[in-house]
């Protein structure tokens, strides 16, 4: 991914919410399906990390990122943005 397109991207993350909140049990098989599936319907989603979670967020972010295929869009702070494109029905157009 360009630092153009991360940069689209990122201005796109500013006007969404957070759809998925980590709390103390971090990181389980059934979020990270449903993370996965929401990557399929949406592409880019937003993440929040509660603070009553003892994991750093950057390393929730690669974790979920490596299991779900997707892209670490940025990392600020407690909140985390996810990207996978959808080949069959594409949402959103990265500039080239």
């Amino acid at each position: 991914m360009t630092s153009k397109q991360r940069a689209y991207l990122k201005g796109l993350a500013m006007n969404i919410e957070p759809v998925f909140q980590v709390g103390k049990s971090s990181i389980t098989p059934e979020m990270t399906e449903a993370v996965s599936e929401c990557l399929k319907k949406r592409e880019l989603i937003k993440i929040s990390v509660l603070k009553n979670c003892m994991d750093v967020p950057s390393q929730i972010a690669e974790i979920l990122a490596e299991r779900t295929n997707s892209t670490v869009v940025q990392v600020i702070g407690k909140k985390i943005v996810l990207y996978k494109r959808n080949n069959e029905n594409p949402k959103i157009e990265l500039p080239k």
